[in-house]
């Protein structure tokens, strides 16, 4: 069940990242950037001098996870991207430069997910500003999967990392680094800050291999409104079936919804979920039409609650996702619903609503 790719290794982290400073990551996509003036991905140039660093993330899943790297050691995160926003569309407005303008580090997710915001970055930071697109370093281009609504001709992957436990703890390490580096005073606290984020990843992600255990291998099938899971899945050994919202974030044609009904039956698919911040009736009628059960809480980049409460936090949203799915498909989640994933370290971000 385990996803092989890179891990990265802390300390050949640190040397790598200093020795490519002035050259590209292996890892890193141009994707149409102007070099000279951005940097290489993750690179970081020179500390920050006197203050604690001024940090933006996009989606609120990577600002999470970048919040509690931070901790409180009074840093300015920003996240950038609106919860409940199609991250893949969103147009950030033009008051979004002023704070990329100011930004000592921009960490997003990359992989072709957020280009508008990626473009008003690359047109307002600094030349000193680090440029992090944590998908794109840690994945390198033989691991991208491509799927119904990510089709390998579009050329664009799948960007959903973060929905995989042991990929968010991989961000959470490139910020770890990349911060470290950036703010060389606030080092050790990061490094203690990421450890007890990475303790509860891995619980997360062992409670999750036992509650998939409760499901025969042939029923551990998903069927989704958008494709937000597909290294998840593989890592869990679970079969993404499909997902509604193709690859033109328009709706599917019909012959898409009838290819679907006939997989669901075909298949026996036990649930279909659907998302609380995007309904789709089209998933509803699939579900009437088989008989299947349909379920439309799953959040992709959402956090449950309000910032500030334990629950909004990228923990809190896959804990509440992997139980719902687990429970919908006739497993036992137990083991997930007994983690105490709680905030153990402040999360200061100031997350966009």
């Amino acid at each position: 069940m385990q996803l092989h790719h890179k891990r990265l290794i802390g300390a050949c982290l640190v040397a790598c990242v200093a020795l490519l400073a002035g050259c590209a990551s292996d890892n890193a996509t141009d994707n149409g950037a102007d070099s000279e003036k951005i940097g290489q991905n993750c690179v970081v140039g020179a500390p920050v001098e006197g203050r604690a660093p001024r940090i933006v993330a996009t989606v609120a899943p990577i600002t999470s996870l970048v919040a509690q790297v931070v901790g409180d050691v009074g840093a300015d995160i920003v996240g950038l991207v609106p919860e409940g926003t199609n991250s893949h569309t969103f147009e950030p407005p033009p008051s979004a430069a002023a704070v990329l303008e100011r930004a000592d580090v921009v960490f997003m997710n990359g992989l072709v997910l957020e280009e508008p915001t990626k473009g008003l970055a690359q047109s307002n930071i600094g030349a000193a500003t680090v440029l992090c697109e944590l998908g794109t370093f840690v994945l390198p281009e033989s691991d991208w999967l491509f799927d119904f609504s990510f089709p390998k001709e579009g050329g664009k992957p799948n960007p959903h990392l973060w929905t995989n436990p042991p990929m968010a703890k991989q961000y959470a390490e490139v910020a770890l680094q990349v911060l470290s580096q950036l703010d060389p005073t606030n080092a050790a606290q990061y490094r203690s800050n990421f450890d007890v984020l990475a303790e509860q990843i891995d619980k997360l992600d062992a409670a999750m291999v036992e509650a998939t255990l409760t499901i025969a291998a042939d029923a551990r099938l998903l069927l989704t409104y958008h494709d937000a899971y597909a290294y998840f899945a593989k890592h869990y050994g679970w079969t993404v079936v499909g997902a509604i919202q193709p690859s033109s974030f328009d709706e599917p044609t019909p012959q898409d919804v009838a290819d679907l009904i006939a997989q669901v039956r075909e298949q026996q698919v036990r649930a279909i979920f659907g998302s609380e911040v995007f309904p789709s009736s089209i998933l509803e009628q699939i579900g009437a039409e088989t008989g299947t059960r349909y379920i439309d809480v799953l959040r992709d980049d959402d956090l449950p609650g309000v910032s500030g409460e334990d629950a909004h936090s990228w923990q809190g949203l896959m804990q509440f996702n992997f139980i719902t799915m687990i429970e919908a498909l006739g497993g036992d989640a137990s083991a997930l619903r007994a983690l105490n994933m709680n905030l153990s370290v402040t999360d200061s971000a100031q997350y966009t609503q």
